[in-house]
């Protein structure tokens, strides 16, 4: 078959796949909200600001990971029912002011845009809870690209359960199925589906991109469609 070498040529290459997305991390660069209402909340404790660097690796495992992370660090050993009356406050501040410093991470509206015309079909796959999900993609005006948002508050499992992908896809074509993300929870999740699994570098996590085992590792969103183009030709 003949290499492809351009998307005018490609018609719709890619019809018939479903492309799933993880969020934070993946799509929209939101650790700098996310962050910031960690250290509001702590700094009602007499905590100073959290580290960016350190606080951004655990976006991709929620906000009472995130919140745990950042007392851990400062050696105060809030109970639990304490860490409970923190998340629900972060929520809440966060809820109120989730799209102040997040955005999408470069190419990823122009990238969508393209995968659509080459007849994929996308939705997004994220251990958000799905009522913070949808109003920041909503926000950032991302919705319009997608058939499906399933935050990780809606299916059975949320990743890395292999359900969660299952369901964002709407479909069990394993064949048919692309996991994209940026961390263990997604890589996992498309490890327990058997879907090919691509690992975006620029993300969030605390763990070596490489020990992930994803099917291939992208530090450009814009290199998902030559990559998938070039898989399915």
């Amino acid at each position: 078959m003949k290499k492809v070498t351009s998307h005018r040529s490609l018609g719709q290459r890619l019809s018939g796949l479903s492309i799933c997305f993880d969020l934070d991390g993946t799509l929209v660069d939101t650790a700098p909200d996310l962050v910031r209402v960690t250290s509001e909340i702590i700094a009602k404790r007499g905590h100073g600001p959290v580290n960016y660097r350190t606080a951004r690796n655990a976006v991709g495992y929620g906000s009472r990971r995130m919140l745990t992370d950042a007392l851990d660090n400062v050696g105060d050993a809030a109970s639990d029912q304490d860490v409970d009356q923190m998340q629900a406050e972060f929520l809440d501040r966060y809820a109120e002011s989730i799209d102040d410093l997040s955005r999408p991470f470069p190419q990823v509206e122009e990238t969508l845009g393209t995968l659509i015309k080459l007849g994929a079909e996308l939705s997004v796959c994220t251990n958000k809870p799905g009522w913070l999900a949808r109003p920041l993609m909503k926000k950032l005006s991302l919705d319009r690209y997608f058939v499906r948002i399933v935050g990780g508050d809606e299916p059975k499992q949320k990743k890395p359960a292999a359900a969660h992908i299952f369901e964002a896809a709407g479909h069990r074509d394993n064949t048919r199925i692309v996991m994209v993300g940026d961390s263990w929870p997604d890589v996992r999740a498309a490890h327990n589906a058997n879907v090919f699994s691509i690992l975006m570098r620029y993300g969030y996590t605390p763990i070596p991109q490489i020990r992930l085992r994803a099917g291939t590792r992208l530090s450009h969103f814009r290199d998902i469609v030559p990559t998938l183009c070039k898989r399915y030709e």
